[in-house]
């Protein structure tokens, strides 16, 4: 029998798994882009950034924006390989069910 993929519990959470995706290839995204990329509302998008950064995936920056001040979101490097190792993980149980 072949060994089941361990997923990422902090981002296997479909939101958090495109979040991830999503700030993977910028270099940062202002929270109200990331917000509609999704779809959700700001206290979901505020829940699931507080589990990211608390496991160091995400780095949250203050900065202007058009007179006002802006939440920016990083993906760290950590959250990077963290990423690609979930990915890497559905891509193993992708292989044993195909």
């Amino acid at each position: 029998m072949t060994a089941v993929p361990q997923f990422d519990p902090v981002i296997h959470p479909p939101a958090r798994l495109q979040l991830a995706a999503a700030l993977s290839e910028v270099d940062d995204m202002e929270f109200g882009r990331a917000r509609d990329l999704l779809g959700v509302s700001d206290s979901v998008l505020s829940k699931h950034l507080a589990q990211m950064q608390e496991a160091g995936y995400v780095r949250l920056r203050k900065a202007p924006l058009g007179g006002r001040q802006r939440t920016w979101l990083v993906l760290t490097a950590q959250g990077r390989a963290a990423l690609k190792a979930h990915v890497r993980a559905l891509q193993d149980l992708a292989g044993i069910v195909g």
